[in-house]
């Protein structure tokens, strides 16, 4: 009976550990919005600033931070299409936020960042809001446009379809004459 006990503390006590362990390094966002609650704590996110930036005049920038295949491989640069955008919000200080350059978009990607900080799940004091609160943030890679080079198959076809409409047209309005 006691070795039972000792079984189930010792298994018990290296789950915690591993929990405490995980929670304390470089996390995946889809991870961590799997099981938000084991990792009340200090993580480390990585992934691409989207959208926009709150500047709140009370000294903090609220931010959404995407870690997912779009972050990864942007579709304007043969990124696949692979389902929704993962991210989480982020509250850094206005002083980590100031040099970042702008977020990411359809035609720019944002700079993407390491985020160190305390996962916040449902804060009571914000309306049940879950958020990584940043201490330290690293760019990883600075953000930069994209481009989208027009698709000459579809100009040319286009423009072909309008022509062709515009001569049913005329051809019409003579016969209707």
């Amino acid at each position: 009976m006691i070795r039972r006990f000792a079984l189930v503390v010792l298994v018990a006590a290296t789950l915690i550990a591993g929990a405490a362990a995980a929670a304390a390094g470089p996390v995946d966002v889809e991870v961590l919005l799997a099981d938000p609650e084991a990792f009340q704590g200090e993580v480390t996110l990585t992934g691409e600033l989207v959208g926009d930036y709150g500047w709140r005049g009370d000294g903090w920038v609220w931010a959404q931070l995407n870690d997912d295949a779009y972050a990864e491989q942007p579709i304007l640069e043969d990124g696949a299409l692979s389902g929704g955008n993962v991210g989480v919000g982020i509250r850094m200080p206005h002083g980590l936020a100031e040099e970042l350059g702008p977020p990411g978009g359809y035609r720019r990607r944002g700079p993407v960042v390491a985020a160190t900080g305390t996962w916040v799940y449902h804060d009571e004091t914000r309306g049940g809001e879950s958020y990584l609160e940043v201490v330290s943030l690293v760019v990883v890679e600075p953000g930069r446009d994209l481009s989208e080079d027009p698709s000459w198959l579809r100009l040319v076809g286009g423009t072909a379809l309008l022509g062709a409409a515009a001569a049913l047209w005329i051809t019409r309005k003579r016969d209707e004459a």
